[in-house]
């Protein structure tokens, strides 16, 4: 995982494995998403297609998955391929630095499908977290037990962090709801040194009372593991962590998103977890845990995938994945 939230050396990068657990069916949407895709696009290198059965089957743990490298490397930060067309492209270091959460953008339409509706987008990572290990390795509480504060995200081989992907696609993702009447929060905006650490994160999201939250990431897994995943909360209750409430609605967004990112990407669910589905389910990420509001991570693609790598690099795709997460979005907040 590119957010196994695990200490962070500095200019060194180790694998992790660690135990998934494959969740249960697609909704209708979803699959109708997935066969739509089957039938324009084929499998484009991606997993298996989903099955009915394996739509009906219900949650059960998977194989461990393979040893993954979840740090971007060290030295000099480039990002991806420029695109002189694209409003929301960063650069780093042009935004001031702040350590206030970002605030609310208003509905560029307030007349649109989603008003009164808010929506938290937390751009997974921050692109100077590697300039501040020692604060990004500082334990915070998730709950049910405490793990370190931020990762630095991974990377693709060519050195295209993942910070700087997750917050590309944010933009894009926040000027499509903006448009459909959604009032967006983002839990940063490359705004601040460093963070925010995952309990802040999940505030941010609470305290908004968002009515979705999407964190955006992209994965660091083996080459030959392609596809992208949603990551949804398991039942976590204890300490300060109780994701009953959320667990449902939860559920429920990530199989929209499934559902109408394989429609508008072309990209199919992982073959590498989640039997297809596209969906996994996790209880040791301090984001969801402590989310009291309908909340799901998604892994847009593996970066150290070579195909997938390219098509993390590509405005015109990212685009693509900003109106499916967009479109799933809306589905679940127009129900």
């Amino acid at each position: 995982m590119s957010y196994d939230e695990s200490p962070q050396p500095v200019r060194r990068r180790f694998g992790r494995n660690r135990l998934t657990l494959a969740t249960a069916a697609l909704v209708p949407t979803a699959l109708a998403g997935w066969l739509v895709w089957q039938g324009v696009s084929g499998q484009d290198g991606g997993g298996p297609p989903a099955t009915a059965a394996g739509s009906a089957a219900s949650a059960s743990a998977s194989a461990s998955t393979p040893a993954r490298d979840d740090d971007a490397p060290g030295g000099s930060d480039p990002s991806g391929p420029a695109d002189p067309t694209d409003p929301a492209g960063t650069t780093p270091g042009t935004t001031p630095r702040s350590t206030a959460p970002t605030g609310s953008e208003a509905p560029a339409d307030p007349s649109g499908p989603l008003a009164g509706k808010v929506v938290v987008i937390d751009p997974g990572h921050n692109p100077r977290n590697r300039e501040h290990t020692a604060e990004i390795n500082e334990k915070v509480d998730i709950g049910t037990t405490s793990k370190e504060c931020d990762t630095t995200g991974t990377s693709t081989n060519a050195g295209y962090p993942e910070a700087e992907f997750t917050l590309d696609v944010a933009h894009r993702l926040r000027t499509l709801l903006r448009e459909r009447g959604a009032t967006v929060t983002f839990t940063h905006d490359n705004d601040r040194p460093y963070g925010p650490c995952v309990d802040e994160r999940a505030r941010i999201g609470n305290k908004a009372k968002a009515d979705a939250v999407v964190s955006v990431h992209a994965d660091g897994s083996a080459p030959g593991n392609r596809g992208f995943h949603v990551i949804l909360p398991a039942l976590v209750k204890g300490g300060g962590a109780d994701t009953s409430r959320i667990v449902g609605p939860s559920r429920e967004l990530g199989e929209r998103i499934v559902g109408n990112f394989v429609r508008e990407t072309g990209s199919a669910p992982a073959n590498y977890l989640g039997d297809g589905t596209g969906l996994d389910v996790r209880d040791d990420l301090g984001g969801l845990n402590l989310s009291t509001v309908p909340k799901v991570f998604i892994e847009c693609g593996n970066m150290r995938d070579s195909t997938d790598a390219g098509l993390l690099t590509d405005a015109k795709w990212r685009q693509k994945a900003a109106r499916g997460l967009a479109d799933g979005i809306s589905g679940f907040l127009e129900k």
